[in-house]
């Protein structure tokens, strides 16, 4: 687990060479991607057979972000919403331009594979437990449970910072009819 998540608490539910299988998957389907060749991948079994939401976060050695694409619900099993989402943060992140074969050694990755999306009230969301989903007049922003342990956020700066990722004013959590829902997230990533 790196650094910058190891504060975060985890759901659990993936062994450690489950993990370490993500990880190579993750970076075996971007290596793929750019040698223009089917990824080689393990077969998926045990968790990572489950039908489960993941996100795929790559950082530059210095821990600059430089892509995070992902799903909150799959439809498919994680080891293979993993492989399109490591693709996806490499090629599809709008905010960045995409990353070349190159710079593929000095990225790390890091996984989020979800848990469940339940409703959360406010005073129940807790910091590096929890991520959220806020929708509100058809707008959605969503924040993995890292992201406030790496900012230093509190709850409500949380939920705030959350709003404003849908493009919605900062308080918008507090209105009546929005939809706020949390999930757990097992955390994990390569070494820097």
């Amino acid at each position: 687990m790196s650094a910058r998540t190891a504060d975060v608490a985890t759901a659990g539910g993936l062994t450690a060479e489950e993990r370490r299988a993500l990880l190579r998957a993750a970076r075996e389907s971007i290596a793929a991607h750019f040698q223009r060749r089917q990824p080689q991948l393990p077969p998926a079994t045990g968790a990572l057979a489950e039908n489960r939401g993941a996100f795929v976060t790559l950082h530059r050695r210095d821990g600059e972000l430089r892509g995070c694409v992902g799903m909150m619900l799959a439809d498919r099993p994680l080891l293979d919403t993993v492989a399109r989402m490591a693709v996806a943060s490499a090629t599809e992140d709008g905010r960045f331009e995409p990353v070349t074969g190159a710079e593929l050694p000095g990225l790390t990755i890091e996984i989020s594979a979800l848990g469940p999306l339940d409703p959360i009230r406010p005073e129940q969301v807790e910091v590096g437990r929890h991520g959220l989903l806020v929708s509100y007049a058809g707008r959605r922003g969503v924040l993995l449970p890292q992201v406030p342990v790496e900012h230093g956020w509190d709850r409500e700066t949380f939920l705030c910072h959350t709003c404003r990722k849908a493009g919605l004013p900062a308080d918008t959590w507090q209105k009546p009819g929005v939809e706020l829902l949390g999930f757990t997230a097992t955390v994990f990533g390569e070494e820097g």
